[in-house]
Parts: C-alpha cells; sequence; structure tokens
C-alpha cells in the first residue's frame, strides 16, 4: 500500500523512480472522492471571483512546496487567472486556518470535508471567509455543502488546461492504491482482487470505514482503478506544465486570458 506520491512521481518522471507503474496488479483504494475548494479571508474584500482576479499579489498559504495544500493553491491560481499571486510555503496543517484569520495570508486550499469537520461555522451566516471555486474528484461528484460553487475546470481556456485538471484529478483518484508487485501470478492476483472487491462492497466495511475515519467510504474497485491509472494524462507538454504548477518558481502566464490580463 505505497504512500499517494507513488503514482505522480512515476508519471511526472522524478528522479529515483525505478519501478513501472503499468506492470503492477491493483487491488483498489477504500477512498477516491475529494474535493478541494479555494477560498479567502472575507476582510480581504475579494467577495467575487471577478474581485479575486483584478486583484495583485493575492497572499495563498500552504504547507512545503510539493505539499498538496500548496499544489492545489496553484493550480487554483492559474486557472483562475490570478495577477502575481504570492505563495507563503511556511506553515503547518494546524496553523494555516488561524493564519488565514488573523490576516497573515488572503487565501488558501483545502479541503471540503476539513471544512465540514473542523470549521463548520464557516459555512454559517456571517462566515469570516468567502468560497470560490471547487475541484471535483470525480467529476461531476458534487459535494453537498459546496454544489454551488464553479468547478475549476470550467475556467479552463485550452485542451491543454483541462487536461492538466485531468491530471490533478487522476493523482487523487489513484490516491494510495493496495497493488501486487509485477509477476504475481495470474490466479494469485484474481482471487486477492475478489477479495478486496467483496471487501469493498461489504455494507458493514463503510460503516467501519466511517467509524475509524470519521470519512465516507467511496471504494474504487481493482478494475476501476487501474483504468483509472490509464487515463492519466501522460503528454510531454501536459507533465511540462504540471511540473511548472507545482514548483517554485513563478506561474506561467502564457495564457491567453492572463496575457489579456497585463496587457
Amino acid at each position: 500500500n505505497p504512500s499517494i506520491g507513488m503514482i505522480s512521481s512515476a508519471i511526472l518522471g522524478e528522479a529515483g523512480v525505478q519501478y513501472d507503474i503499468d506492470k503492477f496488479s491493483y487491488l483498489g483504494s477504500p477512498s477516491s472522492a475529494y474535493h478541494a475548494v479555494f477560498l479567502t479571508r472575507q476582510q480581504a474584500g475579494f467577495s467575487s471571483i471577478e474581485k479575486l482576479q483584478a486583484a495583485s499579489g493575492v497572499r495563498i498559504g500552504a504547507q512545503s512546496v510539493g505539499f498538496v495544500t500548496y499544489n492545489e493553491g496553484r493550480l487554483f491560481a492559474y486557472l483562475l487567472g490570478l495577477k502575481e499571486p504570492r505563495f507563503v510555503a511556511a506553515y503547518s496543517g494546524a496553523e494555516l486556518d488561524p493564519a488565514l484569520i488573523r490576516g497573515e495570508i488572503d487565501a488558501r486550499a483545502t479541503g471540503a470535508d476539513s471544512i465540514t469537520q473542523r470549521n463548520r461555522e464557516w459555512l454559517e451566516k456571517g462566515s469570516p471567509v468567502d468560497f470560490h471555486a471547487i475541484l471535483e474528484v470525480p467529476k461531476g461528484n458534487k459535494h453537498p455543502q459546496f454544489s454551488q460553487l464553479r468547478e475549476i475546470e470550467s475556467f479552463a481556456k485550452s485542451d491543454l488546461d483541462r487536461k492538466v485538471v485531468n491530471m490533478a484529478r487522476g493523482f487523487r483518484i489513484a490516491g494510495t492504491p493496495f497493488v501486487l508487485p509485477p509477476g504475481t501470478p495470474k490466479d494469485r492476483v484474481e482471487i486477492i482482487q475478489a477479495a478486496f472487491r467483496k471487501t469493498f462492497q461489504d455494507p458493514d466495511f463503510s460503516r467501519q470505514y466511517k467509524k475509524m475515519s470519521g470519512d465516507e467510504a467511496t471504494p474504487l474497485l481493482p478494475e476501476n482503478h487501474e483504468k483509472a491509472i490509464k487515463d492519466i494524462p501522460r503528454d510531454h507538454e501536459v507533465i511540462e506544465l504540471f511540473k511548472k504548477l507545482v514548483g517554485a518558481g513563478p506561474l506561467p502566464l502564457d495564457r491567453p486570458h492572463v496575457i489579456k490580463l497585463f496587457g
């Protein structure tokens, strides 16, 4: 059961990868659905996407470069076309929300379920934050508390943009897969896949998962898990853009709507 970086590291061609993700036998995952939301503190005055796009130098908080909050914040900033956003990758997970409310940062990306579990007051009247957009994983999977938000792919200006969003979704869906190593006999693979399939489809599994993790189980069956990984875009152009988005350098500015804003 490797870490969440197993799939992304291989597809992005990171140094040190000495395995082929297409040679593993996939057994599925207990969780595949995820929603990331982009929000700003209410006192910053970005009550609409138009105001957010008109601003310059929005400070977006995150954990370290390459961490999921950083990557998603960069993806939102890029697709929303923010002007000269500043990324403050200097916080632990527990420090980000207080930093936002204190005004140390103006915006952040976070999981929708984290908000419903830790910051339910943000969903009520008089909320200290404004919500702007959401990343649905998988696409079309609406979150009951944030169904009114525009999905981030709707801001895409090109097929390349859409593929980058699909890559981000694919890495999330792939999650932390259970796998068997290359060369495992086919009959054994089929037996163990059947066992995982039966487990994930057992109603008691969902109840126990909710009890132990606090989250709803969204199982991905073995055959669907393998397909989700194969469907992740692997075009060189997409990989290079994605690596720029999750890197430490400035965001790419060669999108038509960004050029228009600066022109």
